[in-house]
Formats: structure tokens, sequence, C-alpha cells
């Protein structure tokens, strides 16, 4: 009896050893084998018969941008190798399973690694003739001959005055067809050297990643979607196409002198004369809505933001993705017209109407609200991916224009085309001779976005801008759109005017983007339209 007791109390635990096994097995192989696997200590991701053969990428025309070779002395015998610097905060860096990973190699690592699409006989298949996986292919919609012009003339030399302007190597430019939605260029400077960051780190050396970390230009972030500026007056286009488009205000709306020069009080508090922008070139009065854009006045658009209101503002802000998740290839940090209170007073959103104030925005942002404007309305999704095309050249993915919405009217982006004419012919861009002379005819707005009250920190110098315009034909759309932004650079038309007249110069003329030029506009039309006050 005790010998079958014994026999019995062995075989109640044997069960329950084997229970339990199967219950691990279970749970690593099946509940915990994804995470295993993606778990960067985990080196059997390494093995020669799992590393996969990263995929490459490529620029709209085909031109290599990325690719893997082998490298005997890599953590998983292959080196990732970048061949366009100025994309290296937008493409970002790969090492190896080990390592995390950023940009695009990072939001398209189950494509360029293989995972997607593999199939459990291919792998098995794979493994049995030791063959390691291969990835797919990504296409950008960046034109690299766009970019690398664009790279070029951000470091166009300007004259520095320390008062109106100042010497700066940071900042952001997007080139976009505002009619598909696609990214030509887009730039963040200052860069890094993507091939030394990675064969440093490869190594174990640490001292080139650190370096780039603490850089207080902030060389790895990519400036464009990853952070977020006060974009000052550039911000009054948003303000006049809410204004315009609810019927608050006209192109022909007048303003006497109080309330174009100020001071008009909110709540007691003080706007204007000074930062008026209108004086001292302003004689005759009353002015125009059109009049206080072209010439940037904070006075006119402050009473424009009360007019709206803050429901009507706030709705036309979010009708451009303003404070939500902006739908793009790459995530993008969201822009915000409030702090942490959920509305705002009149005070603040007078400040807010002329660009100062909780404004905060990213390139991106400002690049929708552009390029809205230049296509009559129309909001195309923000595309930098145009296709993922697998190793046997079949497409697996392929990108296409999509109409996000029509946020104004054809009107209403028509009527602000003509007042951006107005800024670069008229008002604050005509004393920048490189836009004011180009043959390309550039539309846009000039924004000088103060960053300090202290006084002791240079402005953001910003543009929104549009081309080629005709001003006899404003049917014609505008062929490409234009942001850039210098970090503590000054005013921005004279900071960042002159290198964006370069860029157009040189995509229009080299034919990267067909476009005629248009028609000189009418030797008078500043003096007869009243955009400038002529004695």
């Amino acid at each position: 009896m005790n010998i079958g007791s014994n026999i019995r109390r062995l075989g109640v635990f044997m069960t329950a050893l084997f229970l339990a096994l199967s219950a691990g097995l279970v749970y690593w192989q099946v509940i915990a084998a994804s995470a295993v696997t993606a778990n960067v200590h985990n080196g059997r991701a390494c093995l020669p018969a799992n590393a996969p053969i990263r995929g490459r990428i490529f620029d709209r025309n085909g031109v290599l941008l990325a690719d893997s070779k082998p490298d005997k002395n890599a953590p998983c015998g292959y080196l990732r190798h970048y061949y366009e610097p100025s994309l290296a905060a937008l493409i970002g860096y790969y090492i190896s399973p080990l390592y995390p990973s950023t940009g695009l190699e990072r939001q398209y690592d189950a494509y360029l690694s293989g995972d997607v699409g593999a199939t459990a006989l291919g792998t098995m298949g794979n493994k049995l003739l030791h063959r390691p996986p291969v990835g797919d292919d990504l296409y950008l919609t960046i034109d690299v001959r766009i970019q690398r012009l664009v790279d070029r003339h951000f470091d166009d030399p300007i004259v520095i005055d320390n008062e109106n302007t100042f010497k700066s190597d940071s900042g952001a430019v997007i080139v976009m067809d505002p009619h598909t939605g696609e990214v030509l260029a887009m730039l963040s400077r200052p860069s890094f050297d993507p091939n030394k960051l990675v064969s440093t780190v490869a190594r174990g050396d640490l001292s080139y990643y650190n370096a780039l970390a603490n850089n207080k230009g902030q060389p790895l972030l990519m400036k464009p979607i990853q952070d977020t500026y006060i974009p000052g007056s550039s911000y009054k286009a948003v303000t006049l196409m809410a204004a315009l488009d609810t019927g608050k205000t006209s192109l022909q709306t007048t303003f006497d002198e109080q309330h174009a020069r100020g001071p008009i009080f909110v709540n007691g508090q003080q706007i204007g004369p000074i930062g008026n922008n209108i004086d001292p070139y302003t004689y005759r009065f009353p002015v125009t809505s059109e009049y206080g854009f072209v010439h940037s006045d904070n006075v006119i658009f402050a009473q424009l933001g009360l007019k709206l209101g803050f429901n009507a503002w706030q709705d036309y802000n979010q009708r451009f993705y303003m404070g939500q998740a902006i739908p793009f290839d790459l995530p993008v940090v969201k822009s915000s017209i409030l702090k942490s209170q959920p509305t705002l007073n009149e005070n603040e959103l007078a400040a807010e109407a002329f660009g100062q104030g909780y404004d905060a925005v990213t390139p991106l942002q400002m690049a929708l609200f552009n390029n809205a404007i230049a296509s009559n309305g129309h909001l195309m999704r923000p595309m930098l991916l145009a296709k993922i095309v697998a190793p046997n050249k079949e497409p697996v993915q392929i990108n296409s224009p999509e109409l996000l919405r029509a946020p104004i009217s054809a009107q209403t982006a028509a009527q602000v085309r003509q007042a951006m004419f107005g800024v670069i012919r008229c008002g604050s861009g005509s004393v920048v001779p490189a836009l004011l002379n180009s043959p390309v005819s550039i539309i846009g707005k000039t924004s000088t976005g103060q960053v300090s009250d202290a006084g002791n920190i240079a402005a953001h110098g910003w543009m929104i801008t549009q081309a080629p315009y005709s001003v006899t034909q404003p049917e014609q759309l505008p062929r490409l759109t234009i942001v850039a932004m210098k970090q503590n650079s000054g005013e921005g038309g004279a900071s960042v005017g002159p290198m964006i007249a370069a860029m157009y110069q040189d995509i229009f003329s080299h034919g990267y983007v067909k476009a005629s030029n248009p028609p000189a506009p009418p030797a008078n039309y500043c003096c007869s339209t009243g955009l400038l006050q002529c004695r």
C-alpha cells in the first residue's frame, strides 16, 4: 500500500510538473513571444539566419538615400549607410535590433525589416536555407535635388546687424506641392552625420551621440514636426482667413486712425500705437483690412480677433488640425492656441489674433494653413511616403493624394492670396529686394515671432510663401509653397526672405517643378490700390 501510494504521489507530482512546464512554454512561446523577440537584449535577432537585410530608402525619382552593407564588425553583420546628410533627422538612424532607432527608420521598421507580409512558410524556408529575410523598400515624395538646394541656400549670407537680423544656423524649411500634399523637401537644422553616428555607436563609442544629445541646437530633433514655435505675424493669415470666411470683415473694411494706429483698450489693456507697424509711412485714414495685413498692423488684427470671438477663432484653427494629431507619415507634436486653460479671455484672444500670446505651432502646421490658401481652400493630407515596394518589386502600399477637408471657401483663399501679394509688392516684404524682384512672383507673409519679454533673446524669423502668382490672372494657382523658420534670427523678411527667393528661383529654373513666370503686375499697383500711400 505504501509503495502504491508513493507511486501515485510521484505520478501527481510529475503530472503537475509537466503541466507547469507546458504552461511556461505556452507563455514564453505564445503570450510573451513578441516581447521577447523585440527585447533589445535578445541577441538571437543578430544571428546570421535571423538578421534581416534591411530594405532601402529612395527619393521620388529612385535616388538611393539609405541602404545596408555587410560589415563583419557591425552588431548584426550589416551597417546602415546614408547618402544625404540634410535628411538625417527625417530618415533617422538604424544600428541594429539591439538599439533604438528614429525617424522613418523607426516608423517603418516593420516594413524595412521584412516583418510585414512575412509568412510562417517563408520564415521557415529562410531558416532551413540559412537565408536572411529581406525587407521592403521605401520610396519618399522627397526630391533630393530640391532637398539639396534648400540645404545649400539655408546658409546663404545675409546682412547681420544684430539689431534686426542675427546669425542663426537653426531652423526648418518645408517645400510642398499644395495640390497633392506631397513634401518635396523637409529640412531641419542643425543636422548631423548619420554615418558617423551609426558607426561609432555600433562600436560601443557613445561620444558622438552624447555630443549631439547635449548640443543646444538639438540636431537630433526633427524641427519641422517635433517642436513648436511662436509664429508671430504669419498667424495673421489665419485670422484673415477666419474673418473673411465668416463675413466679419472684407478686404475693403475700413478703420479710422484710432482703430488702425491705436491706442485701443481691451479690458484696460492698451494695444498700440507702439507696435502697430504702420507708422511712420501711413499719412491718410481710414485704411482697410487688406492694408492692415499688408503692413502687419497688430491693432487692426487684434480687433478682427475680437470680432470673431473665441468660439469661431477656435473653430477655424481646429479645421486645420490645431490641437489635434495631424495625419502624416511621421508623428507630429500638436500645435496649440491654448496654454492650459480651456478657453481664452479677450486680452489673450486679441494677442493671439496677431500671432503672439499662447500660439505655438510646428512648421508643418503653418504649411497646412499656407497650402489651403494656395489650393483654393482644399486641404490635402501632407504626404511623405509615396510607396512601399517588396523585394520582388511588387507594390506593398501606394499612397495617393487625399483631400482631408475644405476649411475655407475658394473665394476666401483667393482674397488671402491677393493680400499676400500685397505684402511682397507693397508691404513688409517689399523691403527685401530678392523677394520684390523675383521673376517667379512670390507671395507670402513675413513674421517675427517674439520669444522673450526680457528683450535679450532674438525673435524667430518666419515666412509662409507661395509661387508663382499672377495678380492679373488670379485663377492660376501657385505651384509650390515654402514655409521657412530660422530660430532667433530676427525679422522674418530680412532673415529668411532672401534664401526663400533663391530656392524658388533654382527649383523653377532647373525645371524640378514646371511653372511659367507670370506677367509683371501693373507698375502702379501699390499706389492705385492704396496699399502704399504715395504722395
